[in-house]
């Protein structure tokens, strides 16, 4: 007779990285029960007066024991995003309802809260490392907004708050990407892909000979979609193509996948949650774990953003408006004109365009710019790892110290496909934290090392007309994409903070995680990063200097027009939280035409539904907290101004200040201290300003 071990299900194997290779969603409901169970008995064990209310006896251990689940199921969570096919779907959202309820569980649990209030108020408290005080501070705020001190018969209820909202918006989600796959225009007239650059048409006849059909096929989803509004000269196939994405997962489409009921279903219940906590709204209860002090706060920087962007957008839509009618024959611009209109006027006025640029940029040369970029900053050194995959696309790298010492890993899933979902994002496979349970005599590892995914949906390679296999190419979006991605990957992989709970992203306040992401987003503009990461598809000529500069001189264009379009998001988004009351006859469209009226300058359609597609807050963590980007920013540009202050982007001395004040502190102080630290002083939004073209009236 055999026993069974851990390793038998892959989801329980902790001894290394994550077994992907050999995972199947029937390991999901075991692996994740197992879990659970180790879980409540581990709380069950920690809890009683006997055990001390200290670091060694208590905290320290708990955090240990509940990291095996954050990990699996973060395996779990990951694939559901990047192979969500019905088998992982429905192992995914089997089990989501229980870890809800089990994380509700431990929040609310007064047992543990009374531990760390204990704790805390101990003569041991201040002999502790400044990252365990942190960790301590984070505990009990979150004791206290997971509703530990909530009436024991109102606690059932907070519990099925938790789980309905966590359900609601994994299938918000699903939704959006079942809508996504569920559209595909046919064009057989090749009249209509005028305009369009070869490797879309390629792409789009692929995807037609795939389904067995002649002609060409279009999708929603971003690699086909974009050049079709960016390029094709049939206003015709735009329309179609716009509505469709406009109207995805909404009224307009399949029932199913309509996202109107779950929004106001998802408001309902974080309004509850917030009142239930003793909150006026659920943007106050976000922003306490943030840097803003104030809903009121942060619309004066929104209202204050928009004012400032307002006449350069007004000149933007005013140049883009005279330039189609005069030079497009398109005397009403509507939506579905806007891009193709501006990537006229941008090859018009610049003399390049997008598609011209994106030859140069392969995916192999990108990368290695990339990595040398960071290779020179923060004196480390990346190549090319071996490690299990859940897709054969997928790449996986290490980064060392120049002595040969591991400092992490992760993973890069650069490619669009049909069962990934939408966006660019980086998430982790596990964090940086010291390994308590290592024997003294041990010779290994004394913290366990962190590892990331990075994912994108770029266009896979595509074969030529001739049949020739190309490597990949990107837009220069895409790369400042990749860079924004890697920016977070580098904060999660270059921490040097031993606990879990503030090391990396881990405790960083929500409107302080960009910085990192939109501070390499600059070195997508300086010459040295660009020449060495381009060589043309074709003949593996860098980027002339001259077409470079042609970019520079565009990389503000329509500045004004995009800041308003992100001050638009982000105030809905906060006055949704806010101000709206879903049990009201106003409409949550109703709200958003209120907040154009006030900031935009373009209008989309009567029939566009925004909403309904906006992910970031229905069905991931930006709920109240969409102006991080744009907070954000104004750190990012201060940050990257230290070192146009010091001669140069690439400054040792600065890049190592960044990334021993900034990047390897995590959560491990506040982020306005680590800021103060790597600036000398406060926050000044000058350099944002002056990045973005907008510091003198618009000519």
């Amino acid at each position: 007779m055999t026993t069974d071990t851990p390793y038998d299900n892959p989801l329980l194997d902790f001894s290394g990285l994550p077994r992907f290779s050999a995972l199947a969603p029937t390991h999901v409901r075991p692996a994740i029960a197992e879990l659970l169970s180790r879980c409540r008995g581990l709380v069950k064990r920690l809890t009683p007066d006997e055990v001390p209310a200290t670091w060694a006896d208590f905290a320290g251990p708990l955090g240990d024991g509940l990291e095996q689940l954050s990990r699996a199921w973060g395996t779990v969570a990951h694939l559901h995003a990047v192979n969500d096919i019905p088998d992982w779907r429905d192992a995914y959202n089997a089990m989501l309802p229980e870890v809800a309820r089990f994380y509700a569980e431990v929040g609310q649990n007064l047992a543990l809260f009374a531990k760390y209030r204990a704790l805390a108020g101990s003569d041991e408290y201040h002999r502790l490392s400044d990252q365990q005080r942190r960790v301590v501070e984070h505990e009990l705020r979150d004791f206290r907004l997971g509703g530990a001190e909530l009436a024991d018969e109102v606690k059932p209820r907070f519990q099925e708050l938790i789980e309905e909202l966590a359900r609601l918006s994994a299938k918000f989600a699903e939704n959006l990407l079942d809508a996504t796959n569920a559209f595909a225009e046919r064009v057989t007239d090749e009249s209509e892909l005028t305009g369009l650059p070869d490797d879309a048409r390629q792409a789009a006849r692929q995807a037609a000979g795939r389904d067995g059909l002649d002609g060409w096929k279009f999708t929603l989803h971003m690699p086909s979609y974009l050049p079709v509004m960016q390029y094709a000269d049939s206003r015709r196939l735009r329309a179609a193509m716009y509505r469709a994405y406009a109207t995805r997962a909404s009224e307009f489409g399949a029932p199913e996948f309509d996202n109107t009921p779950l929004i106001r279903r998802i408001l309902e219940l974080r309004r509850e949650q917030a009142r239930m906590l003793g909150y006026p709204h659920f943007a106050s209860l976000s922003l306490v774990p943030k840097m803003a002090e104030s809903v009121d706060q942060v619309l004066d920087f929104l209202r204050d953003l928009a004012r400032r962007a307002r006449p350069f957008a007004e000149k933007d839509v005013a140049e883009l408006r005279e330039f189609a009618s005069s030079e497009l024959n398109i005397d009403n611009l509507e939506a579905w004109d806007v891009a193709y209109a501006s990537e006229k006027l941008l090859q018009a006025r610049y003399a390049f365009s997008e598609n011209e640029v994106k030859q140069y940029f392969t995916e192999d040369k990108v990368l290695a710019g990339l990595f040398k970029l960071i290779e020179t900053l923060f004196d480390v050194r990346i190549s090319e790892d071996q490690a299990s995959t859940w897709h054969d696309d997928v790449r996986f790298f290490r980064i060392d110290r120049p002595g040969g010492e591991l400092v992490g890993q992760f993973y890069v899933d650069l490619y669009a496909r049909e069962s990934k979902r939408g966006g660019a994002w980086m998430d982790e496979a596990r964090g940086r934290r010291r390994l308590r349970e290592r024997l003294p005599a041990s010779t290994g590892p004394t913290a366990q090392t962190p590892v990331a995914y990075l994912n994108c949906n770029f266009s896979p390679p595509v074969a030529g007309r001739d049949g020739r296999s190309r490597p990949a190419t990107f837009t220069h979006e895409e790369v400042v994409t990749l860079f924004h991605e890697t920016g977070h990957g580098l904060h999660h992989l270059l921490t040097r903070v031993d606990e879990l709970a503030v090391a990396g992203i881990h405790g960083v306040e929500w409107d302080a995680v960009e910085l990192p992401s939109q501070f390499m987003e600059n070195y997508c503009w300086e010459w040295s990063v660009v020449e060495g990461m381009s060589a043309h598809v074709d003949n593996r000529a860098p980027l002339p200097r001259q077409l470079f500069d042609r970019m520079l001189a565009a990389r503000n264009f329509q500045s004004g027009m995009q800041t308003l379009r992100q001050v638009e998001f982000a105030l809905f988004d906060l006055l949704l939280h806010s101000g709206f009351d879903p049990a009201s006859e106003r409409s949550v469209l109703d709200l958003l035409d209120e907040v154009r009226r006030e900031v935009a300058v373009i209008v989309p359609p009567d029939w566009h539904r925004f909403p309904n597609g906006f992910a970031h807050i229905f069905a991931g963590g930006y709920a109240a907290g969409y102006y991080s980007y744009k907070w954000a920013e104004v750190l990012s540009a201060d940050c990257y101004a230290a070192f146009e202050e010091a001669g140069s982007p690439f400054d040792p001395s600065t890049g190592q200040r960044f990334l021993s004040e900034i990047l390897s502190m995590g959560g491990s102080r506040p982020a306005l201290d680590s800021f103060r630290a790597f600036r000398g002083r406060e926050p000044q939004v000058d350099a944002l300003l002056r990045h973005s073209g907008m510091t003198a009236a618009p000519g």
